[in-house]
């Protein structure tokens, strides 16, 4: 199985839509910018926030698997993704690559 990288590029935050519908929380996200975990076999990195992994891990165990085209052409590498979390307020970017 092919060894995956998991970086985190970006993060958006939406306020207006924090104040709209958010309950206040004290603590949002320990993800960073710039972050990376490496992904063997397939299986979710220590580390990994369980949320985002929700939401990449179908398209990390094809990778790992050597599929890889999603969407027929979708990534200048075929052999990526760009996968967010599926936090409504405050998203993170993932670039997921095979390694």
């Amino acid at each position: 199985m092919n060894k995956i990288r998991i970086t985190a590029i970006r993060q958006t935050v939406y306020p207006d839509l924090m104040a709209q519908y958010e309950n206040p929380i004290e603590h949002g996200c320990d993800v960073k910018v710039g972050q990376q975990w490496i992904c063997v076999d397939g299986k979710c990195p220590d580390g990994m926030c369980p949320s985002a992994w929700s939401s990449m891990r179908e398209f990390v165990e094809s990778l790992a698997k050597g599929e890889g085209n999603f969407y027929d052409g979708w990534m200048k590498n075929p052999m990526s993704a760009m996968i967010s979390c599926n936090d409504g307020f405050r998203p993170f970017s993932f670039y997921i690559e095979v390694i």
